[in-house]
């Protein structure tokens, strides 16, 4: 306990921090929260969702959240998520039941999956730098109390859950390359692949964790052809068993081979703004303008449904700690001996950047079609871009931590403090004001 007291103190302040924001933030005030309720209400109600028509109105939508939500509107028409797999719904519906419905209990659920995140951030750290526990400690601080997450982990939507596997896949994959020899047990594989078949369950995001597997495995099994598809057969069987329980639900609800739903879901969900659409209207450069503003600016904290950001100081501030970070990671790519980077550990920097640049990928795509400027659809991702940035303040801070080693335990603490308070004078200086009725 006492090891790992300044983790505990982190993990503490995240559960508080974002119980505040699970009870403070205006009820809906989060994207897509009602729809995500409606099929909680349904499945306590008896009955699994099955995407129709009817299910999106864009111009209804735009007018309830226009009102802030105001009560004599009604969001039990919100049920454009009814094509999602049905795990975290499932395990919300005894809450919601419990607590006769009530939003922030149920909002609770998603901050106590959170909570497996953010644990799950600090052993990956310990097991990348087993001596260097204040980096462990930097990476916990960032995924824990960065606001727009917070956010999100607090708000009632599939995201904590699909986080949560995503983020124990990948302690299982640190820790066999952390093993000395490095080795995949047989009991690991199988946990990959419940875990994986689990995420199939729960989003579509965890699909990314396929090829991230199947990666780890070609690293420790390389040239070893027999052993790796022993390894391949034991970690994928057990996520397809698991996979084929929705995929053949849907097959056999919806017509075609829908097995995820989106084909109905594309279908019913129409009136979004497309990226094709806005070019036509305002230019090329407006609109790469936007994505790359908006990026930014809702990976740090865009609130709401992307209506109330902070003000442009605050951003000023985030750049010059972004670009503060781009140097470090540069000086580190140059200067490797300055930064943390075990050379046993290798392998596992290449499965982290395997994720972090499939997900990139995803999100580009997805906006080639969508305006959908969202940057937390790179959350999955989020546990390697905080390795990245402790990884570059490492860099930054190696001067004077060797001269004064103490000194590193004031980078997680700074963090810490610095993304904390953000977090706390977002909620009660922008979000409350901007969105409570």
């Amino acid at each position: 306990m006492r090891a790992h007291l300044a983790f505990i103190i982190l993990l503490v302040g995240y559960l508080l921090v974002a119980t505040l924001y699970a009870i403070y933030t205006p009820d809906w005030q989060a994207p897509d929260e009602p729809a995500h309720y409606n099929y909680i209400r349904q499945l306590a109600a008896g009955s699994l969702p099955v995407m129709e028509a009817g299910d999106y109105d864009q111009a209804y939508q735009n007018a309830v959240i226009g009102s802030r939500f105001d009560p004599s509107y009604s969001v039990e028409s919100f049920e454009y998520e009814d094509y999602q797999p049905p795990l975290y719904y499932l395990l919300a519906t005894p809450i919601y039941s419990a607590f006769s419905g009530t939003l922030e209990a149920v909002r609770l659920v998603s901050v106590l999956l959170g909570a497996v995140v953010v644990t799950c951030a600090y052993l990956i750290g310990i097991r990348l730098a087993p001596k260097q526990r204040w980096f462990a400690l930097t990476i916990t601080a960032f995924v824990a109390f960065l606001p727009q997450h917070i956010a999100m982990l607090a708000s009632v939507n599939n995201d904590s859950l699909s986080e949560a596997l995503i983020a124990m896949i990948l302690l299982i994959l640190v820790r066999s390359f952390a093993a000395k020899p490095p080795h995949l047990s047989r009991n690991q594989l199988i946990a990959l692949g419940v875990l994986l078949g689990l995420g199939f369950l729960t989003k579509v995001t965890v699909y990314l964790m396929g090829p991230v597997i199947g990666v780890a495995l070609l690293l420790h099994y390389w040239g070893r052809w027999h052993d790796l598809l022993r390894a391949g057969v034991t970690a994928f069987v057990p996520a397809l068993l698991l996979g084929v329980l929705w995929w053949g639900r849907n097959v056999a609800v919806y017509p075609g081979l829908d097995f995820l739903g989106t084909q109905r879901h594309d279908s019913i969900v129409i009136g979004q703004p497309t990226t094709a659409a806005w070019i036509e209207q305002y230019g090329f450069g407006y609109t790469g303008e936007a994505f790359v503003r908006t990026t930014f600016q809702s990976f740090w904290g865009q609130f709401g449904w992307m209506g109330v950001p902070m003000p442009s100081w605050v951003y000023g501030l985030l750049l010059l700690f972004t670009l503060l970070t781009v140097i470090g990671a540069g000086i580190g790519v140059f200067r490797p001996k300055t930064t943390i980077q075990p050379p046993i550990l290798q392998p596992i920097w290449l499965v982290l950047l395997t994720l972090l640049g499939l997900n990139i990928m995803l999100y580009l795509v997805y906006n080639v079609t969508y305006v959908q400027h969202q940057a937390r659809y790179l959350f999955p991702s989020l546990i390697p871009i905080a390795v990245i940035v402790a990884w570059a303040w490492a860099a930054l801070s190696s001067p004077v931590r060797r001269r004064y080693p103490s000194v590193a335990m004031l980078i997680p603490l700074f963090f810490g403090i610095f993304l904390a308070g953000l977090s706390l004078m977002a909620l009660f200086r922008y979000i409350v004001p901007a969105l409570a009725l």
